[in-house]
């Protein structure tokens, strides 16, 4: 039973953490207990497979993760997200797609899709897209004739690209880990001048897989249009304007929506792109243009200002700490031999590396169900990263693939958090049935692109070789 203690130490955590405790504490606290009880069995003179001196290197961690300057990018990309989401740019903007496809069959939908994209490269931020969406075009879309399925599927999928689509935070988050993993990989096959990748890489490597994703979202909206065009009905250009109290040309209204976000985005993806600017560079670049943004929509006073500056402490502060507690599971996961145990499971799996990559695609989404994906991204992937890449997988690819496989454990029901997100702010007439009902085919679009990606790695690859 000892020797299987680095599992047990998982599944106390995932308990721990199902039961709705503080995840950093959780992490912490669970990993000092079994590292106390690991100090007691050896001193009974119980041989505990507990190595101590793996705890000596903590403070080394600790002092690693506050200089980290990769990391640094997390505060202002959270910073550029929240001014954005304050200042009603998103407003703006989806009015404007709203008048330009709201005519069409779908186009409502059509617009949320694009919509959202943009959200989430302005943003990264999933729980923010959702609400956001969920609010400004979910009473909107229902007033139309839009069926409730295909309204809140729509927007809960939407609101996951903030999850692949750059500059995300889970891919800033998972490019750091990977990155880590990766010269460790190479480090244990003798390679003693190791490559790295990097945020930028992940970055690139997610663009073309993100804008396949948005572009099937579309032709599935426009399918049911077309098949089924009760579903998704065409509006009246003329009363979309009233009732969403617009009196100024298209024209005049997509100059102020469309364009302000889109330099936005060019500015900060295309300096990362261009190779002018690191990831943190660039993500100093993007708040400093959502705060004149904010300031030129006149929608920034002081107590905006605090409420974001609050918002933004407190996202970074969760996920610091979290990263602190799971650098002290890891280390105590390794005191007990997990490191050996993972890589002996996956080295006699059946399949090889098919196999073992399969298995831990399939524990990520199930873990998704009960698990952030910050925990998922400091917790799991440390431990099976490492391996994966030693086995001759690319650390790009893997990364977009978990990257990916994430997005889809946002969406399914029935522990979704896109889908608690929406609920929230969805109104009562709308039954929970129906949003499971409408996030089902995007999920299996989500699918399709892990296979896709599975038969396909040049889809994340290409562009990264590119530069």
């Amino acid at each position: 039973m000892l020797e299987f203690m680095p599992l047990v130490l998982f599944g106390v955590i995932c308990t721990v953490l199902m039961f709705g405790f503080p995840v950093a504490l959780s992490l912490a606290g669970t990993a000092l207990a079994f590292a106390g009880l690991g100090y007691g069995l050896e001193s009974l003179g119980i041989d505990a497979n507990f190595d101590g001196s793996y705890l000596n290197a903590f403070p080394n961690r600790l002092y690693g993760i506050m200089t980290n300057t990769t990391l640094l990018a997390v505060p202002l990309f959270v910073l550029m997200g929240v001014l954005l989401e304050k200042s009603k740019v998103a407003e703006t903007l989806l009015d404007a797609m709203a008048l330009l496809f709201g005519s069409l069959r779908g186009g409502l939908g059509i617009s949320v899709t694009l919509v959202g994209m943009m959200l989430a490269a302005s943003t990264g931020i999933v729980g923010a897209t959702v609400v956001t969406m969920g609010l400004m075009s979910l009473p909107t879309m229902l007033k139309r004739g839009y069926s409730q399925s295909l309204a809140t599927g729509t927007i809960c999928a939407t609101g996951t690209l903030g999850q692949i689509i750059p500059p995300s935070i889970a891919l800033v988050l998972l490019g750091d880990v990977l990155s880590s993993a990766y010269q460790q990989a190479q480090l244990s096959m003798g390679i003693f001048s190791p490559k790295t990748v990097s945020v930028g890489d992940l970055f690139m490597g997610a663009l073309v897989p993100g804008l396949i994703l948005v572009l099937v979202y579309i032709v599935y909206v426009s399918l049911v249009a077309l098949f089924k065009p009760s579903a998704a009905p065409a509006a009246d250009r003329q009363e979309l304007m009233a009732e969403l109290g617009h009196t100024s040309g298209i024209g005049l209204l997509l100059l102020k929506g469309l364009v302000p976000p889109i330099v936005l985005i060019v500015a900060v993806l295309g300096s990362i792109l261009a190779g002018l600017a690191t990831p943190t560079e660039a993500s100093a670049v993007g708040a400093f243009g959502a705060l004149v943004l904010a300031l030129a929509y006149r929608r920034l006073d002081l107590a905006t200002l605090k409420d974001v500056l609050r918002s933004t402490t407190h996202v970074t502060t969760m996920v610091f700490l979290i990263l602190i507690g799971a650098a002290l599971f890891s280390l105590v996961f390794r005191a007990y031999g997990g490191e050996e145990l993972v890589t002996h499971l996956f080295e006699n799996m059946p399949g090889g590396v098919v196999g073992a990559t399969i298995i831990v695609m399939l524990v990520i989404f199930l873990l998704g169900f009960i698990l952030d994906f910050i925990e998922i991204t400091f917790v799991v992937v440390p431990i099976v990263g490492p391996i994966l890449l030693a086995m001759g997988l690319d650390p790009i690819w893997l990364g977009i693939m978990i990257a990916i496989n994430l997005q889809t454990s946002f969406l399914t029901p029935p522990f979704g958090f896109a889908l608690f997100y929406l609920r929230g702010v969805a109104p009562e007439s709308v039954p929970t049935s129906a949003i499971y009902r409408g996030v089902i085919p995007f999920i299996v679009l989500q699918l399709g692109m892990l296979l896709a990606l599975s038969f396909f790695p040049e889809l994340a690859t290409w562009l990264p070789e590119q530069f």
